[in-house]
């Protein structure tokens, strides 16, 4: 048949004088070569940068660190793979100059260096900011849940454990009785012999004092839940369902959305997140003042405050969790401050006067109480209280009065949010397969999404200036 046809496997194939002429100019690997030679890595602390005279000779951390840059980049993270590639992949031989190490000593170079990785991240952020990249007057922070390597099985509550005990004693009852009931004319039917029933008794016992001991470990932690595989994960809730998974935090500049910072924790939520990736972003970008942009989660008065004295503009909405606006009453809006009489007057023109300071929850808040409840028709549009309705105002509530105003008269802000961060954890985690951690505990965890940032703001820098470009800063 007349189709296209391919050269013989016994044919000997001319191939080209060096590996330098399979790797064209504008190959990120070349990019990868020159920006790692470029590192300090004795400075950040790496391992084997001063290799010793006597001994087996060591592989130099350079050539280590560029394999695992490259296989970020590529979507090749196990130490396993990586291996691999070193003997079957072209750019890998060129960019390794056909060193082929094994996966131990590829997993080992990552775990005796996962607190550097992170200086790798921050020295291309210098290099982006020296080229310009970065927008220097806004963020946008958001955060996102990565699978942790621990199945849902193996993480446990306080009330799953004690479900785990009834569950335990009801079968224990239940054995005791079938013993009861084995001398009875019945007991011809019964389903288990009396050796059987000891050693169920014994694997019941057993399984019930591992759980009274993880009880206890749940306890001495302070924690609300205990993970065997990986201690340090959590289960969380996400719009995927509940997994046991890390937190990703991250704040991304506005020009071209690199990444500016990341942190991994195990909180559930966000609330906590807002103030610490604001101030990091204000650092690294070295301004006076900075605009943060967060969706709801992100909603918490003293971090809205710390961002404040830090000279940081937030834009951050409230939650709409309101009952007496589900219920039809007046909402908490519809009350009028006055600052200069630090009074509310209520929908029905009645005033809500200053009756002192209180701790509520952790919050110092003054209350206001009306005094014309009573005799007030509309009553019940108002509060459910037997007694007389009363507010309670934040003492620096004027900083979240001023970002309300500020989200009204900039509706477009949180426009910008979205297409700005959000997109950013469907790269990494859809189109780079890497929304799950392979390696176990907070440092090997960080180290593993530091790569995974370095690899994103690589492509990004790559995509809007080209690789020559990038090299030619380089030098």
């Amino acid at each position: 048949m007349r189709y296209i046809e391919g050269v013989s496997r016994t044919e000997i194939i001319l191939f080209p004088d060096s590996l330098d002429d399979y790797i064209s100019e504008d190959n990120p690997v070349r990019f990868i070569d020159e920006y790692v030679n470029t590192l300090d890595l004795k400075e950040f602390g790496f391992t084997y940068t001063t290799p010793k005279d006597t001994g087996r000779k060591p592989y130099s951390p350079f050539d280590m660190l560029k394999l695992y840059i490259y296989g970020f980049l590529k979507n090749v993270r196990s130490s396993r793979r990586l291996e691999a590639e070193t003997q079957r992949n072209i750019e890998v031989m060129w960019l390794l100059k056909k060193l082929t190490p094994d996966f131990k000593t590829i997993s080992d170079f990552r775990k005796d260096n996962k607190k550097n990785i992170k200086k790798v991240h921050r020295e291309f952020i210098i290099l982006c900011k020296k080229l310009d990249l970065f927008s220097k007057e806004l963020v946008a922070i958001d955060g996102s849940k990565f699978r942790a390597c621990n199945a849902s099985k193996n993480n446990f509550t306080k009330n799953k454990l004690n479900k785990m005990i009834k569950e335990i004693d009801k079968k224990l009852d239940e054995y005791f009785n079938d013993i009861s009931t084995q001398d009875e004319a019945e007991s011809k039917q019964k389903k288990h012999t009396a050796e059987e029933l000891k050693e169920i008794f014994k694997n019941l016992n057993t399984k019930k004092q591992e759980v009274n001991d993880l009880i206890n470990q749940v306890e001495k932690s302070g924690e609300t839940q205990v993970s065997l595989t990986d201690p340090d994960s959590r289960m969380m809730h996400s719009d995927k369902g509940d997994h046991v998974s890390y937190n990703v935090q991250v704040v991304v500049e506005g020009k071209n959305h690199f990444i500016l910072d990341y942190e991994v924790t195990n909180d559930g939520n966000d609330e906590n997140s807002l103030s610490m990736m604001a101030i990091k972003a204000k650092e690294i970008l070295e301004v006076d003042s900075l605009t943060a942009v967060a969706d709801t989660g992100y909603f918490n008065k003293p971090e809205i405050k710390k961002c404040e004295d830090n000279n940081i503009e937030c834009y951050v909405p409230a939650p709409k969790k309101s009952s007496n606006e589900n219920s039809g009453r007046y909402k908490i809006s519809e009350f009028i401050y006055d600052k200069e009489k630090d009074s509310y007057t209520c929908p029905q023109d009645k005033i809500l006067s200053y009756r002192g300071t209180y701790n509520k929850g952790k919050l110092q808040n003054k209350k206001y109480e009306c005094r014309e409840c009573k005799l007030c028709p509309k009553k019940t549009k108002c509060t459910t209280a037997k007694r007389n309705r009363t507010l309670y105002r934040w003492i620096d509530e004027e900083i979240i009065e001023r970002m309300s105003k500020r989200l009204k008269e900039n509706k477009e802000m949180m426009v910008k949010r979205k297409s700005t961060v959000e997109h950013v954890f469907g790269t990494i985690k859809h189109w780079s397969d890497q929304g799950y951690f392979l390696l176990r505990r907070f440092k090997k965890v960080s180290a593993e999404m530091g790569f995974a940032v370095l690899a994103y703001n690589i492509k990004r820098a790559i995509k809007i200036l080209g690789v020559k470009q990038l090299i030619a800063a380089l030098r």
